[in-house]
C-alpha cells in the first residue's frame, strides 16, 4: 500500500497534557487516525516519549518536535509501498537509536497505528479483523472471519499511587467480572462502580468520590484492606457475590527504596521482598484476588522470581488459566519489550504480560511481544494508559489478540470509549 500523505497535530489527552495525533492517507483514499496515549507510572526501560522540554509551553510537555519530526521524514515515506512490518522497520531505522529517542516512540507509534487503521479500510475490514489477520499471518483478502472471543475486563475502580492524591501506595484495585457474556460483564462493572460510589459517600462523605486519572474513585484511604473491603461490600450489595474476581496493580517501583531495598507498602510499613510476598499472600487468602501486576520493583528480578515461586496459592481455579495459580503480571518489568520478556522467561520472574503499545513504540514490536508471551502460554492483557484519549484502538487490538483488556473504570469519556467500542464489536 502506498502512502499518499501524513499529517500530524498536537492535541490534548485526558490530563490536559499535549499528545500527538497522526493521520495517514493511502493512495486509494483510505484514512487512518491515531491519538497517542501517555503514562504516569512509567517504567525506566520504556521506549522514549519525546517532549519538547520548554517550560514555557505546557510546562515542558508540548510535542511540537514530534509534529516537526513527522513533517521532516514524511517525504521519505510518501509514494512508497509498505506493509505494516516494513513501515515500522523503516521508521525504527530512520530513528536509529536504541530507545527511539531521536524521533520519539510517540512519533513512531502515531504513524504505525494510523497506518494500520488506514490499511483496515483499504481492505474493507473491521479494524479487529485486519489486526487478527496481521497477527496470525492470514491473507487480508481472506474474508472468512474468526469466531470472536470477548476479552476479560480488568476495570480499575479504586485508584491509589501516582494515579491519585490519597495515601494508598498500591496503584490500582480492579474488578474482573466473570458472567460469561461481555454485555453482562460491562453491566456488572457499571453497577458495582455505582454501588461503590454510594458506599464511599455513606462511609466517608461525598467529597471522597472524586476520581483518579483512570476513572476509579480515590477516597482518602491508607491500607489495601480498606479498599478491598469496600469493593467486596459493593459487590455484595450489587448482588454479584461469587461472580467477580479482583486484581491489583501494585506498581511497586513507586514505593521501593533502592538503597534500603525495602518496599513501603503502607505508610510506615517497610518490607523486604520476602515479607512483601507474605503480605500479598495474606491478601489472596482473604479476598478473591487472581492477579497482581508489578508486585516488585522493575529491576528486582530476585524479588519477582521469589514471588512467582513462593507467592500466593489460590484456593480456587483461576478461570483465565484453569489452574489454581495467580497471574504475576509484568508491566514496568517487561515494558512490552521482547528482550525483557526473554529475560523474564529465563529467570522465571512472571507469567503474564501487560501489553502497552506506547511502551515499545510500534505495532509490529507489540505483536512480537504478544507472540513471544503466548508461546510460553502466558496471559496477555492489552492495556490503556493513565493519560488517554477517546481513541479506541486498544479495544480492537484486545479482540484481535483474544486477550484480556485493562481499560479503567466505566467513567470519563476516554475510558468509556473503549467500553463502547467493545459493545459495538460484539453487537
Amino acid at each position: 500500500m502506498k502512502i499518499l500523505d501524513i499529517t500530524a497535530l498536537q492535541i490534548l489527552d485526558s490530563r490536559g497534557n499535549p499528545t500527538l495525533q497522526v493521520e495517514i492517507l493511502l493512495e486509494d483514499g483510505s484514512k487512518g487516525n491515531f491519538q497517542v496515549p501517555s503514562g504516569a507510572s512509567t517504567g525506566i526501560h520504556e521506549a522514549h516519549e519525546l517532549r519538547d522540554g520548554n517550560k514555557n509551553l505546557f510546562g515542558g510537555k508540548s510535542v511540537y518536535n514530534c509534529v516537526e519530526n513527522i513533517n521532516n521524514i514524511k517525504d521519505r515515506l510518501i509514494g512508497l509501498n509498505f506493509t505494516q512490518q516494513t513501515l515500522d522497520e523503516n521508521l525504527i531505522e530512520l530513528d536509529g537509536s536504541e530507545n527511539k529517542s531521536i524521533l520519539g516512540a510517540n512519533t513512531i507509534l502515531g504513524i504505525s497505528v494510523a497506518f494500520a487503521k488506514a490499511s483496515a479500510k483499504f481492505y474493507n475490514l473491521e479494524l479487529h479483523e485486519y489486526l487478527y489477520r496481521l497477527i496470525n499471518d492470514i491473507s487480508f483478502l481472506n474474508k472468512s472471519n474468526n469466531e470472536l472471543v470477548a476479552p476479560q475486563l480488568f476495570a480499575n475502580i479504586i485508584n491509589g499511587g501516582l494515579h491519585s492524591g490519597n495515601k494508598l501506595n498500591i496503584q490500582e484495585f480492579m474488578i474482573l467480572p466473570n458472567l460469561g457474556d461481555l454485555e453482562l460483564n460491562i453491566k456488572a462493572t457499571c453497577e458495582i462502580y455505582q454501588t461503590l460510589k454510594l458506599l464511599i459517600e455513606t462511609n466517608y462523605d461525598k467529597s471522597q468520590t472524586a476520581v483518579g486519572d483512570e476513572g476509579g474513585f480515590a477516597p482518602n484511604l491508607s491500607k489495601a484492606t480498606q479498599a478491598l473491603d469496600l469493593i467486596v461490600e459493593a459487590i455484595k450489595k450489587a448482588n454479584y457475590e461469587g461472580q467477580i474476581f479482583l486484581a491489583l496493580d501494585a506498581a511497586a517501583s513507586d514505593f521501593y527504596n533502592k538503597e534500603t531495598k525495602l518496599y513501603e507498602i503502607e505508610e510506615g510499613l517497610n518490607l523486604d521482598y520476602k515479607d512483601l510476598t507474605k503480605y500479598y499472600s495474606d491478601l489472596c487468602d482473604s479476598y478473591p484476588l487472581i492477579s497482581i501486576e508489578d508486585a516488585m520493583d522493575e529491576d528486582d528480578f530476585e524479588g519477582f522470581a521469589y514471588f512467582l515461586k513462593y507467592g500466593p496459592k489460590l484456593k480456587f481455579k483461576n478461570h483465565l488459566t484453569n489452574k489454581k495459580n495467580l497471574l504475576s503480571v509484568g508491566d514496568d518489568l517487561l515494558v512490552t519489550n521482547t528482550k525483557r520478556i526473554k529475560q523474564a522467561i529465563e529467570l522465571k520472574t512472571c507469567n503474564s504480560l501487560l501489553l502497552k503499545i506506547n511502551q515499545i513504540g510500534s505495532l509490529t514490536e507489540s505483536i512480537d511481544a504478544y507472540k513471544l508471551a503466548k508461546s510460553k502460554n502466558w496471559e496477555v492483557i492489552v492495556s490503556h494508559r493513565s493519560g488517554e484519549t477517546t481513541d479506541d484502538f486498544i479495544a480492537d487490538l484486545a479482540v484481535a489478540m483474544e486477550s484480556s483488556i485493562k481499560l479503567g473504570a466505566p467513567a470519563r469519556g476516554e475510558r468509556i470509549a473503549k467500553y463502547n467500542r467493545l459493545l459495538n464489536i460484539f453487537n
